[in-house]
């Protein structure tokens, strides 16, 4: 997860220090969450989906799909 969030904000060409700012944080607290050693909050997870509108599966490495994909469930 913590390398698809690097991938995604570099790829986007953000600084963590904007990235931070964003998510009302500390650039030296996302740097700690980005390398993996503090837990991501949920509430910073579905802020940097949202930021860069992939699924928080895709940034929890759940999947390889960036979007949604809904299926209906036979149940």
């Amino acid at each position: 997860m913590y390398r698809r969030l690097r991938d995604l904000r570099e790829d986007n060409d953000i600084s963590q220090e904007k990235i931070s700012k964003y998510l009302y944080c500390s650039q030296s607290s996302y740097s700690r969450i980005e390398s993996g050693k503090q837990d991501i909050p949920s509430k910073m997870l579905i802020q940097l989906a949202d930021l860069y509108d992939v699924s928080t599966d895709y940034l929890l490495n759940r999947t390889n799909h960036k979007k949604i994909i809904y299926t209906s469930l036979a149940i």
